[in-house]
């Protein structure tokens, strides 16, 4: 598939490519031979992660409209929320981050350490609603408030998931393709961005990707992957994908987002312990979870070339601050 993004604004955010690191203890304690994890966690601004990818783009047609104020959605720990406010920052656009109670969880440390403490660190508005209804009524505010103002106004979705969005990680499956070619690829999915982005840009190869739930069911993530892959599509003027060698799985979701089981604690200190490498309890974790699952059960052929796509999170693991105490303590037993 050709693929040429030059005709989309973008703002250069991120540090790329990113490395592409040798995981070979980790390959060994699960049993494979050839173990590679994508570091997106190390993107650069606003320390890292895969939001960045989306943000040029939705950030540089924000930029080629006009936009003086940024208006995004997302629970209390949100990387997206903080990356937005990270960009913002470097750009010179305010920033409102109109954010839910998703997650059932309270405490000090989730409540304002962690995504929390850097929302306001980076000087973005934070806005706490309990539902719903309360983010659309504080959405209609906070336009009213800009349009008195004379300010215009970019709003993005949750974790930057549009088409527009999307095109940052048919990008970085071009990075990857360039420095290696894999047989199968692993990715948490949640709002689907990345993962659509990426099934776009493998369309037509023989390269699997993996995409790991983290929040939805496989049947219901499959669906949102789907309709963004053809959004992304769309907008870029290519035929809809097959997705023929994508596939979706929700065996480590456990009660939901957010909320970590022992195997999602068991793979996040054993990434640390085998390479010193830093997941969180909300997203890459729950997708170590499936790789060493995967692995360690022979469904991923032990000669593959596996790429582990590390998509960032790190201060969001400080505020599962008392889980995360007990997990080392299990973990050390």
């Amino acid at each position: 598939m050709t693929i040429d993004l030059a005709e989309f604004p973008r703002v250069q955010l991120g540090h790329w490519p990113t490395p592409l690191d040798p995981a070979p203890r980790l390959a060994a304690a699960l049993g494979l031979h050839r173990l590679l994890i994508k570091r997106d966690d190390v993107s650069g601004l606003g320390l890292g992660g895969n939001k960045l990818r989306k943000l040029e783009f939705l950030l540089g047609r924000a930029m080629a409209d006009g936009a003086t104020q940024v208006i995004t959605f997302g629970a209390l720990q949100t990387n997206h929320g903080r990356l937005t406010a990270a960009a913002c920052a470097r750009l010179g656009l305010r920033c409102d981050l109109v954010l839910t109670r998703d997650v059932p969880r309270s405490g000090a440390a989730y409540e304002r350490s962690g995504n929390m403490a850097l929302h306001g660190v980076f000087g973005a508005n934070t806005h706490i609603s309990e539902n719903e209804h309360e983010v659309a009524e504080t959405c209609r505010r906070l336009l009213a408030e800009a349009a008195d103002a004379g300010r215009t106004v970019c709003t993005i979705p949750v974790g930057g998931s549009n088409a527009l969005g999307a095109l940052g990680y048919v990008s970085a499956a071009r990075e990857l393709l360039d420095q290696v070619k894999p047989d199968r690829i692993v990715t948490p999915v949640g709002s689907a961005g990345t993962a659509a982005g990426i099934a776009v840009a493998l369309e037509g190869s023989d390269i699997r990707l993996d995409a790991a739930c983290v929040s939805r069911a496989a049947a219901d993530s499959l669906v949102k992957i789907s309709d963004l892959a053809i959004e992304t599509t769309d907008l870029m003027g290519l035929p809809a994908p097959t997705l023929a060698n994508l596939r979706v799985d929700d065996r480590a979701v456990g009660p939901g987002y957010g909320i970590p089981t022992p195997d999602v604690w068991a793979a996040l200190t054993l990434f640390a312990r085998t390479e010193g490498i830093t997941l969180d309890p909300v997203y890459t974790g729950k997708a170590a979870a499936y790789l060493r699952s995967a692995a360690l059960s022979g469904e991923i052929d032990p000669d593959e070339t596996v790429v582990f796509l590390h998509t960032g999170g790190h201060p969001g693991l400080f505020a599962y601050e008392p889980e995360l105490t007990e997990a080392i303590r299990d973990q050390a037993d």
